[in-house]
């Protein structure tokens, strides 16, 4: 059954499969950790409302049989024990069923809580963690050869999250085609990590090297993972590398990972480490069952095939509930000013022009202007990523912003457990207010006379001043 096989894969395979136990594990401790406050029965997005809403064959969730946060809860943290048994490898030497069923196990708690995660959970990531887990099941464990279809599904995979994202950058903002959207990008981004601000600061030439190294990488690279070995495996650690870049530039939270992981697997290993020479063959029911998978995965492609081909391609979306196959794509568009929301509180029983307003720390946006960037991924901050889509622009903050500043106003304690610092520990404020703030990257002389980080100015007020 040599055609059916990748004995040379063997060594990608197990790096592929405990790399992204380590992400789901990290996946479900997240939820674990931020759901309830989020997402959960007191929620700022309360989940029961919307399984009431929404049907399972659009929302597949083992929650549509109930929902408590208690339960939630339950499933977070039995995801969090099975990826750590993936992770040290003890499904590896479990029957060839048994393992299969270990790696369902976390794509459907994960899977349940995605679907009713809303905005907290609508970022690309998760959609790529979910179709990476299936494939990590179909790959099989060291009672098997790894199956040649599903490492060709993975370089598939691979394919989409790298190409995907080269051509929306080309066909969204300009900027990505004139080579300038990195003057900007590394201070306007998301969540900026510790070396952000050296990324920013590098001369404009060594940005258009970045940005010209990216469309390389993203748009011609891709197509080289199809090729015989060791072609592929060149353009995987070409990716290996680019990802890195990107770790190193700013948080966002696993997607480079598992990125990472995904190229990790078609590396050419049989160059490093010798292959054992006895892989078995697969047997037969799981030789169906990768195949049937295979032509599932393969007819669902044409909806990502057609969204790449598409002039209105569209960012990280679905194309079927269970997340199977998906479309990725990041950044197509770039911001040239970086705008913060900070929440702000005071005792003052009637506010005016000489009252003093203590923030809020979030844990990874910025906030006090002398505070280093902090490096958070892979782990995720949900709460300080929707706060950036809010500054800019009301509609992603409408839903949820002004129950946030009312679950502050009431002091309540899994909605403080979100944020780093708390200026009110022992009362709630009396009122709360929501400022825009302008910021920017110090230069270096700024910052050698100051120590900030950051310059800032305030704008206008988002919420005025509330109480309850």
């Amino acid at each position: 059954m040599e055609w059916f096989t990748a004995p040379d894969a063997w060594l990608g395979r197990l790096v592929f499969q405990r790399g992204l136990a380590a992400v789901y594990l990290i996946a479900f401790l997240n939820a674990a950790l931020q759901f309830r406050p989020l997402a959960g029965e007191r929620g700022l997005t309360p989940a029961p409302d919307l399984l009431r809403r929404v049907p399972f064959r659009r929302a597949p969730s083992l929650f549509h049989l109930r929902y408590s946060d208690r339960l939630l809860g339950l499933a977070a943290w039995s995801g969090v024990a099975v990826s750590a048994l993936l992770l040290v490898g003890a499904a590896d030497r479990a029957p060839l069923w048994l393992f299969v069923a270990l790696w369902i196990v976390p794509w459907a708690l994960y899977l349940s809580i995605v679907s009713i995660g809303q905005g907290w959970y609508g970022f690309g990531w998760e959609s790529l963690l979910l179709e990476a887990g299936v494939l990590a099941a179909l790959l099989g464990n060291e009672r098997v050869a790894p199956p040649l279809p599903v490492m060709i599904l993975i370089a598939w995979l691979l394919f989409r999250v790298e190409f995907g994202a080269g051509l929306i950058k080309w066909r969204g903002d300009r900027c990505w085609r004139e080579l300038t959207c990195l003057d900007h990008h590394h201070e306007t981004q998301p969540l900026p990590g510790p070396l952000s601000r050296r990324f920013h600061l590098l001369p404009r030439p060594l940005h258009r090297m970045e940005v010209l190294a990216n469309h390389v990488t993203q748009l011609f690279v891709p197509f080289l993972l199809f090729l015989p070995q060791p072609v592929s495996g060149t353009a995987a650690a070409i990716v290996v590398l680019t990802q890195l870049w990107l770790v190193l530039s700013g948080n966002f939270a696993w997607l480079n990972w598992v990125t990472i992981v995904l190229a990790l697997a078609l590396l050419d290993w049989s160059r490093l480490v010798t292959p054992p020479s006895d892989q078995p063959d697969p047997p037969l029911w799981f030789l169906v069952m990768v195949s049937a998978m295979t032509g599932w995965i393969l007819v669902l492609s044409r909806h990502p095939v057609r969204n790449l081909l598409s002039r209105r391609q569209r960012m990280n979306v679905s194309h079927d509930p269970l997340r199977l196959v998906n479309s990725y794509g990041a950044f197509g568009s770039v911001s040239r000013v970086r705008q913060e929301i900070e929440i702000e509180g005071t005792d003052d029983p009637r506010p005016g022009p000489d009252t003093v307003w203590h923030a809020y720390g979030f844990r990874g946006k910025p906030g006090d202007v002398r505070r280093r960037p902090p490096q958070v991924a892979p782990y995720h901050l949900r709460l300080d990523w929707m706060m950036w889509f809010a500054a800019l622009s009301p509609a992603y903050g409408r839903p949820w912003l002004p129950l946030l500043v009312e679950r502050l106003l009431e002091g309540d304690r899994p909605t403080l457990r979100l944020l780093r610092h708390n200026p009110f520990p022992d009362r709630p404020p009396r009122w709360i207010r929501a400022r825009v703030y302008r910021y920017r990257f110090t230069t270096r002389a700024e910052h050698r006379d100051t120590g900030a980080h950051w310059h800032r100015e305030a704008l206008r007020d988002r919420i005025p001043p509330t109480t309850l």
